[in-house]
């Protein structure tokens, strides 16, 4: 599944939404089916609306999702899903406006609620919330989230700190795992069961609560699932990753800009694919973090 990152750099170094395009329709005819716009933050990109009714007028793209942190989507989520998006994720990792400020650097908590509304208004299919989780810092935030999306019927999902934070910030023992936070929860709402027949390929593990509430984590550093993953990225500069971790890219920007054939992005892609790795080794003293920080490869 290609994901595509939001700006990092210059407006003439991202590919336009016409090679993103033409990527995503050589990409499709290799089993490719669902497609998430990410970054950075996609909200930033103008006449983002006409990058969507592009890619959900392919016929073979089955699901078309975004991820946010809703800053911007108070404006954006009624032309989003007028232009044919329908699955949401929005990166909140606290209720707390002074813990928000502090993780985000910016007093924005309110923008981020009206946005949840205004998705709410939309009708979109579905609305997620994505929370990181630290030690140290976010484990009040897991109980309230969790409420908050039980009485608003959002599922929330927690993702584990992982080694991408610009900052350099990331050691193992900040990693809040999906464990502790399951027996948290079990304290506060009663006991949690994994969903059944769940989709093998995707990255949250979904448990479910007694009511039918569900709620997900995505345990990349405690329990990886590199061996079920299936996901390709695509940065918005050009640059194609078969892993989050990866610490090599393949440039197929040339290839898109200088109108090359399908067969060729199509060999290019292929050959990602095949460098796919057992693991990222995060727990492994060999781990190398890439270079590249979350907002510049598209989570």
């Amino acid at each position: 599944m290609p994901e595509t990152g939001a700006e990092f750099a210059k407006a003439s170094d991202l590919l336009s939404f016409a090679e993103i395009e033409r990527f995503v329709a050589a990409a499709v005819p290799l089993g490719i089916r669902k497609i998430r716009l990410t970054g950075g933050e996609p909200l930033m990109r103008p006449k983002l609306p006409d990058l969507v009714a592009k890619l959900s007028a392919i016929e073979q793209v089955r699901d078309l999702a975004l991820t946010t942190n809703g800053v911007l989507l108070a404006d954006a989520a009624q032309p989003l899903h007028d232009a044919g998006l329908r699955r949401l994720n929005i990166h909140l990792d606290t209720l707390d406006r002074e813990r928000f400020r502090q993780i985000t650097r910016r007093d924005e908590l309110g923008r981020v609620m009206a946005g949840l509304d205004a998705a709410k208004q939309a009708g979109y299919d579905v609305v997620k919330i994505n929370a990181v989780a630290v030690k140290g810092l976010t484990e009040p935030d897991v109980i309230s989230l969790v409420r908050f999306g039980r009485e608003n019927r959002i599922e929330v999902r927690f993702v584990e700190f992982m080694p991408l934070d610009a900052q350099h910030l990331w050691s193992l023992d900040r990693v809040l795992t999906a464990d502790e936070m399951i027996a948290m929860l079990e304290r506060e709402f009663g006991p949690l069961t994994a969903v059944p027949d769940a989709d093998p390929r995707a990255p949250a593990t979904e448990y479910r609560f007694a009511d039918g509430y569900q709620v997900g984590f995505i345990a990349s550093v405690s329990k990886p699932f590199c061996m079920n993953c299936n996901r390709l990225r695509l940065t918005a500069d050009g640059k194609m990753r078969y892993c989050l971790f990866a610490t090599e890219e393949t440039d197929v920007r040339a290839l898109l800009k200088t109108g090359e054939t399908a067969a060729e992005l199509e060999t290019a892609i292929r050959s990602t694919v095949w460098l796919k790795w057992i693991g990222h080794e995060i727990n492994r003293a060999s781990f190398v973090a890439p270079q590249r920080p979350m907002y510049a490869i598209g989570g």
